[in-house]
């Protein structure tokens, strides 16, 4: 809300009258309450948080249990771009309003099949340490009762236990943290901290490039579009593929023995080929070792060359890599200017899982 205060001034002479007005507009933290004030309107009780198959870093949380605290519930996955972007930030807000009363549930909803499994997740809670609780929600019963379709998705509930805000994808994280402090206060919180969280991220969790024009990329054929290899998926068995010879921006295609499932492809035979044409600054890849649990070595090059200081973290300047768990995979992160490039993966083992690809 903007509020306007009207100095007036009035000196009176024999045949003179200036009047002198002055507009000041004060920026004051009634204000910026005043502005999340506006956007926390009552959107229904909270959910329950009953059907998790586990819960990590607590015991069962339930709607009763959270009453009286203000709640922030985070649905994410762990190999999803999009959550791993907005994990600081989620972070940050959990060890911030930790003593002010906030609780961070970070509901961990599987896309793909691998996340599913319990130890997967755990090896992926400790290795990007997150602390908050995390229900493993492998079966989706939390995900439905809140009838929620996105990753990341946020819900802010208050003291009462009343849902007052959502937040669907990543961004506008100064917004939802101002929700967070008016909530608190509105709950009996005094002497917060105003300033919003600074973050300063690299690797996956780095924020995006300006200049992305690659969409997220299924290589299951279930969701697979804009696949370029000659001839068609043979849909649940091993077929010789051949890498498109000129791809257009965004196809894609395999090169060897594959077996394409609905939701992965699966290299049948080393060594075994995936090429993708890109703009973007960032290449990911969601990847899975066999399920023997064997590493898969893979090398990855752009335009036919090695990436040199173009490589991802998890690839080095020779493009040399290989797949030890099941995760994403940054394999290309540009040093210089962004345009069309031809992304090639070669794996030199056999059982490689190759699910999708994201950009950033």
């Amino acid at each position: 809300m903007k509020r306007y205060f009207v100095l007036l001034g009035l000196a009176v002479g024999v045949t003179v009258i200036i009047g002198v007005a002055a507009i000041v507009m004060l920026h004051s933290e009634k204000s910026v309450v005043a502005a999340a004030n506006a956007a926390v309107a009552d959107e229904g009780p909270m959910p329950e948080l009953g059907g998790a198959v586990a819960w990590l870093n607590s015991t069962p949380l339930s709607r009763e249990s959270l009453r009286g605290k203000v709640v922030l519930v985070n649905f994410w996955t762990y190999s999803c771009i999009n959550s791993l972007r907005e994990l600081p930030y989620i972070k940050s807000w959990a060890a911030k309003y930790k003593d002010a009363g906030l609780v961070v549930i970070g509901v961990h909803a599987p896309e793909f099949g691998f996340e599913k499994e319990r130890a997967n997740v755990e090896n992926a809670v400790r290795e990007l340490k997150v602390t908050f609780p995390v229900p493993i929600d492998s079966n989706h019963r939390i995900w439905q009762a809140f009838r929620n379709e996105y990753w990341p998705a946020d819900y802010f509930i208050d003291g009462k236990g009343r849902v007052r805000y959502h937040h669907f994808g990543e961004g506008e994280y100064d917004k939802s943290e101002r929700v967070i402090q008016e909530l608190l206060r509105e709950n009996g919180v005094t002497g917060l901290d105003a300033s919003t969280v600074r973050i300063s991220a690299d690797g996956a969790e780095a924020p995006p490039s300006d200049d992305v024009r690659s969409p997220e990329t299924y290589v299951g054929y279930a969701r697979a579009e804009k696949f370029a290899s000659p001839g068609r998926f043979a849909q649940d068995s091993a077929k010789i593929y051949s890498l498109p010879a000129r791809p257009s921006l965004n196809q894609w295609g395999l090169g060897g023995s594959w077996n394409v499932g609905a939701e992965s492809a699966v290299l049948q035979k080393a060594p075994g080929k995936i090429a993708f044409r890109f703009h973007s600054r960032d290449l990911h890849m969601v990847l899975a070792q066999p399920k023997n649990g064997k590493p898969v070595r893979f090398r990855v090059k752009l335009d036919g060359a090695t990436p040199g200081e173009d490589h991802g973290v998890d690839s080095n300047a020779d493009g040399a890599g290989e797949i030890r768990q099941p995760r994403m995979y940054q394999l290309i992160r540009q040093k210089g200017g962004v345009r069309d490039r031809l992304f090639e993966i070669e794996f030199l083992d056999p059982g490689a899982q190759a699910f999708s690809f994201t950009f950033g």
